[in-house]
């Protein structure tokens, strides 16, 4: 997201090394991975490092971050969200038919139009994008795991209420009552797409595999 603040630190470069490794292993071409965990777990900071290490390598890594398809624009969500209940809120919210259109032009290799939400103007801006030169693409978010077409999903294991400071920090949503049942609301759906994972990112970002990916 445009003007979103990032807080990266030492572990995020360890764990975007290890994925680097990973996925150079086992890659054959355009390669699609997709890294989820809950709010403030370091979802976009992994993604970011993950990329800068591909360009150190002298390749193209592009992050496309699904939190930028939600079908509600930003300003409205939470009235929508009141207005429709707490069984709303989860991955339904997001627009996958333009997240996995985006996923087939990259693997086609094609120019294409990504939504960008603005977090200071609440606009969401569209982004043209060539995917022509970029080998690896990073799909980052709540629920990018439960995208179509991925090589490799990674689930950063961190609940929300151990990331409080670091939302704080971040400058996200005021803890209100209604920011807290969210929240919770996202844990439980987020915390159901644990067993897509092939990897898991732990509380002190040791990446190690999952022993609940569903084969």
């Amino acid at each position: 997201m445009l003007s979103d603040v990032l807080l990266i630190e030492e572990k995020h470069h360890s764990a975007a090394e290890i994925l680097f490794q990973q996925i150079e292993s086992i890659r054959n071409g355009r390669f699609v991975i997709a890294i989820s965990g809950e709010s403030g777990s370091g979802k976009t900071e992994l993604s970011h490092c993950l990329a800068n290490r591909y360009k150190k390598a002298g390749m193209k890594a592009k992050p496309m971050h699904t939190d930028n398809y939600y079908k509600s624009l930003p300003e409205e969500r939470n009235s929508w969200r009141a207005a429709h209940g707490r069984e709303s809120i989860g991955y339904t919210e997001y627009d996958w038919e333009k997240i996995n259109n985006n996923i087939a032009d990259f693997r086609k290799g094609k120019i294409s139009e990504l939504p960008c939400v603005d977090i200071v103007t609440d606009q969401v801006d569209q982004l043209i994008t060539d995917f022509g030169p970029v080998d690896i693409l990073i799909l980052d978010g709540l629920y990018a795991i439960k995208s179509e077409d991925v090589d490799l999903r990674v689930f950063i294991d961190i609940t929300y209420q151990e990331t409080k400071k670091a939302q704080q920090r971040r400058g996200k949503e005021p803890a209100t009552p209604f920011r807290t049942m969210v929240l919770e609301r996202e844990h439980e759906v987020v915390t159901s797409l644990k067993p897509m994972a092939n990897l898991m990112v732990t509380r002190d970002y040791s990446v190690i595999p999952s022993k609940e990916t569903k084969r």
